[in-house]
């Protein structure tokens, strides 16, 4: 199934508004807002809140088969969300500079960001409903063939556009027998098929007339479907993979904030 991703576009309207209010406080204040600053202090907090929240809601809606509050995919797409904006408006906070323990933390960030975007391409790559449930092989089978038999019923109704069609067809449903490589290249391959298709409109158009975009949207999701099935056992070994290393760095990444948030406050209290 192809998912849109409504998520990203959000964090990166985020990110640019915040990016607008930062720049247009450089300019009011003539210099970079200090970490140790009310603007410094306020992008801090609220970053490092929704780094909590990003680290906390997701995995408490996950684990939680009773709760009624929300899919888990909607919650997926929230944690994205916090955990891009979030991670942001604390790099920000630091006033660009790096030394010591916030540097720790700031490095620390950018890693399980980084593994972030990772772990989204892989989960991607794992068939689901639209809650979020995953799709086990026999069921992904049965949605392979249900499509398959989709579009052999739009070609034997279109017994005219079949013949056409049948010798481009066989190159389109093709997919690398390798799950690496299906699994690693999955947005090139994807670009690629609809290169091929856009550079070859006009001749679809002649074979299948106005029917040819109805096509196009079989082909596509009968190749997508039978590469899922092909990297399935793959996609869910990276993904085990990663989960054992994003983990505890997340929870080395919280521990060392609040050993700076502690720090933090001793220093501007006790020490005062």
């Amino acid at each position: 199934m192809t998912r849109r991703s409504p998520e990203l576009l959000y964090a990166g309207l985020a990110v640019a508004l915040i990016t607008a209010a930062y720049l247009l406080g450089i300019r009011q204040l003539e210099s970079v807002p200090a970490a140790s600053g009310l603007c410094g202090h306020g992008l801090g907090i609220l970053g490092f809140l929704l780094m909590l929240s990003t680290e906390t809601l997701y995995s408490l809606r996950k684990r939680s088969r009773r709760a009624r509050w929300g899919r888990t995919s909607t919650w997926l797409r929230i944690h994205i969300f916090t955990g891009i904006v979030g991670p942001y408006m604390v790099l920000l906070h630091t006033a660009w500079r790096f030394s010591g323990l916030a540097g720790v933390v700031a490095l620390l960030t950018a890693l399980v960001v980084a593994s972030g975007f990772v772990g989204r391409y892989i989960y991607t790559s794992v068939p689901r409903t639209a809650g979020g449930v995953e799709l086990e092989a026999a069921e992904l089978e049965a949605e392979v063939q249900a499509v398959e038999a989709d579009l052999q019923r739009w070609l034997a109704g279109r017994p005219e556009v079949a013949e056409r069609v049948a010798a481009r067809l066989d190159t389109l449903r093709q997919v690398p027998d390798d799950p690496a490589r299906l699994l690693l290249t999955r947005p090139f391959l994807e670009w690629r098929l609809r290169l091929r298709w856009w550079r070859d409109r006009q001749a679809w158009r002649a074979l299948a007339g106005g029917q040819a975009r109805e096509l196009e949207g079989l082909l596509r999701r009968s190749r997508a479907l039978r590469g899922q099935v092909a990297s399935l056992a793959l996609a869910r070994r990276m993904l085990s993979t990663w989960h054992a290393v994003h983990i505890p760095v997340g929870m080395v990444l919280f521990t060392a904030a609040f050993v700076h948030i502690a720090g933090a406050i001793y220093f501007a209290t006790y020490l005062r």
